[in-house]
């Protein structure tokens, strides 16, 4: 179902999870080109514009999170038809992008006259909006590292190790969103994208303003991705010790007891040896016993073994 807000002059076109015959107007009304049609029924495109005569499409990537939990991160896309006077944004699903057009559309009043200006100040206004809610996303990945930073000493290593897997994860997929579309703002601010604005020049400063706030985000997802990087590396490098220092008591509980063992087995025997009809064999034995303990550990803190 097309939905719309009136602006006047301009127009805002919403359509969530497109059917064939949203398509179908779309092609008989606005004269898009069949292969951006085709594009808007296919998920999983690369971020791109088409530049016509009257009108540009976009393809944008956007980071959401799919779960309740607000843990795991999937790609949102959002298709635009950006007019002379009108915007099409194309959706699946509810995200930031549906919340946005049903706040306009309760609340026109709150709209300034700048936005109704042009289809050039709607689409920045839109993408704006989306950077907001993006940079908001990149801010809780940085809590979460923070929170996994204080947890590197903490008793419960499994939930350290999945939080920092999660993590990981979701930078990887935020370097695949956010690196291909850094030229395509990049062509926004050059000029090399000319807008419908009949003011010539006015948005170049809105575009760059755009692009500075893109770079801020990917500065921030490359600082993440060096941070959980070396977050992972100092909690293997813990672990490995923890480990270490583990296998370091079993290896000398073992060598302690193993002359231990090979006493008691030796004198276990149904045979006669040396000293076995002595009455005082059992205590002098654990006597014995007791004084190889506390020599092998008085030797093994003098070698700092301990």
């Amino acid at each position: 179902m097309i939905e719309t807000i009136d602006f006047g002059a301009i127009k805002w076109h919403h359509i969530q999870n497109p059917t064939e015959e949203d398509l179908e107007f779309l092609e008989e009304n606005f004269h898009f080109h069949p292969l951006d049609i085709e594009d808007c029924l296919s998920t999983n495109q690369r971020p791109k514009i088409d530049i016509y005569d009257d009108y540009n499409f976009l393809i944008l990537h956007f980071p959401g999170f799919v779960d309740n939990q607000q843990k795991v991160l999937r790609i949102r896309e959002a298709k635009i038809f950006w007019g002379e006077n009108y915007i099409i944004t194309i959706t699946q699903g509810q995200w930031a992008l549906r919340s946005f057009f049903d706040q306009t559309e309760k609340r026109p009043e709150s709209v300034d006259d700048f936005v109704k200006s042009s289809s050039d100040a709607l689409l920045y206004t839109i993408l704006n909006r989306l950077m907001v809610d993006s940079y908001s996303l990149l801010l809780r990945i940085g809590a979460t590292i923070d929170n996994i930073n204080r947890q590197l000493f903490g008793k419960r290593a499994e939930d350290t190790i999945e939080n920092i897997s999660v993590t990981r994860r979701n930078i990887i997929l935020l370097n695949t969103i956010f690196k291909p579309q850094l030229r395509l703002f990049h062509k926004f601010e050059s000029g090399s994208i000319k807008g419908f604005s009949q003011s010539g020049d006015f948005m170049d400063d809105y575009w760059g303003n755009i692009l500075d706030y893109y770079q801020k985000m990917w500065d921030m997802v490359e600082d993440h991705g060096e941070l959980i990087e070396g977050l992972s590396k100092t909690f293997d490098s813990m672990q490995t010790n923890r480990i270490n220092e583990v296998m370091k008591i079993m290896t000398f509980i073992s060598t302690l007891f193993l002359p231990l063992t090979f006493i008691t087995g030796l004198y276990g025997m149904n045979m006669n040896l040396p000293l076995a009809e002595w009455k005082w064999l059992f205590w002098g034995v654990i006597g014995f016993m007791f004084c190889f303990i506390i020599a092998f550990i008085f030797y093994a803190k003098k070698r700092k073994w301990m």
